[in-house]
């Protein structure tokens, strides 16, 4: 018996909605256990079958407790590596759009919705390696940077730092007028220098980041 030609298709209405998907697009699909989060993919192809069977070729996000090196401290609550795990599944299962910003746009939300994801890393889901594999650090701790954390710049170096790291409270940090670090400190006042700044501390996401 001849095999059935598949129709490659342009775009798919999820089943259900009225919300269309295409090639291209980020979206959330059904996890095997319901208790889970949607699992979260990149769509790479959409093919129509027989009797109107529609499949899907998708690229998998993985979430950090889902890699071999498990989620760690610097990992965002919206963080996901883009695999080179690709699969096909029934078109059934997609649940809906998300997106998946790159880490900078991320960082420039005003708000962060339920659909909003960010990507920093390419993920080899066999080796468990990652790409880029150095990226910038901050803090006397020197972590790469979390989104979900609190940061103070210091006013002289321009590095951020985490209260924690300070030994100081999240609530003692968003009160200060200017921030210098210790080295910093140590330095403006062997200067002779007054630890004072004009300006209110920085307290926000890093705008720059440097490698190390």
């Amino acid at each position: 018996m001849a095999k059935t030609k598949k129709k490659v298709l342009d775009s798919y209405t999820i089943k259900g909605t009225k919300q269309t998907v295409k090639v291209g697009d980020c979206i959330l699909m059904r996890a095997h256990d319901s208790d889970k989060p949607p699992y979260v993919a990149k769509l790479e192809k959409i093919e129509e079958g027989s009797k109107s069977n529609v499949r899907v070729r998708v690229r998998w996000y993985y979430r950090p407790e889902d890699s071999i090196g498990g989620r760690r401290q610097f990992h965002g609550s919206k963080e996901l590596f883009l695999s080179d795990h690709f699969d096909e599944q029934s078109a059934d299962t997609i649940e809906g759009k998300c997106t998946v910003h790159t880490f900078r746009n991320y960082t420039k939300l005003d708000s962060v919705g339920n659909d909003d994801y960010f990507c920093r890393f390419e993920y080899k889901a066999a080796s468990g390696s990652f790409s880029p594999d150095r990226v910038a650090v901050y803090c006397k701790c020197e972590m790469p940077y979390n989104p979900d954390d609190l940061m103070v710049q210091c006013d002289a170096c321009k590095d951020w730092f985490h209260p924690e790291c300070l030994k100081m409270s999240s609530k003692a940090v968003k009160k200060l007028d200017h921030y210098f670090c210790p080295d910093c400190a140590t330095t403006r006042k062997s200067r002779g220098k007054e630890a004072s700044s004009p300006h209110k501390a920085k307290v926000e996401p890093p705008a720059k980041r440097r490698r190390r």
